[in-house]
């Protein structure tokens, strides 16, 4: 049996580690890899089918608050 993982699920999960930790224990270098980690999760995904109904999903919203 072969397992594959792909490299936005793999971020998306150290994304998520990283933002359960208490925010009290942050330093400013942690906090600024967690933003490059999730800038970098969100130009992965957003070639992804998901990544484009998230994008029409926000527009939508911002159209019908216009």
């Amino acid at each position: 049996m072969q397992y594959s993982v792909s490299a936005s699920v793999f971020l998306a999960i150290v994304i998520l580690v990283r933002l359960r930790r208490r925010t009290e224990a942050r330093s400013r270098t942690d906090e600024t890899v967690t933003v490059l980690s999730a800038a970098t999760f969100g130009i992965l995904i957003a070639t992804t089918p998901l990544g484009q109904a998230v994008l029409h999903l926000v527009g939508a919203a911002t159209t019908a608050t216009r």
